[in-house]
């Protein structure tokens, strides 16, 4: 059997060492709003009864906020393409 989501989750809040806070402020960065109690449910063992499985949409969106808050955010397009200098 494969990672779930759950266990994805766990791995990169452990390899990032990241705490409960950071993971809340990590996914505002992409206008996501997550509880600390929605944290704690995802991260309970699967056996307890307030277990929460993590959803494709709540990965999605923490794994775009951890791209923003490791890389930064994107530099604005330009809009006209660049053009050739001229050497004449």
């Amino acid at each position: 059997m494969g990672l779930t989501n759950n266990d994805i989750f766990k791995k990169l809040r452990v390899a990032h060492k990241l705490r409960d806070d950071d993971i809340v402020k990590i996914c505002a960065l992409v206008d996501f709003k997550v509880t600390k109690s929605e944290l704690g449910a995802i991260f309970r063992n699967e056996n307890h009864p307030k277990y929460m499985v993590c959803g494709d949409q709540i990965l999605r969106n923490f794994l775009n906020g951890l791209i923003i808050h490791l890389r930064g955010p994107l530099p604005p397009k330009n809009d006209t393409p660049n053009k050739p200098k001229n050497t004449n």
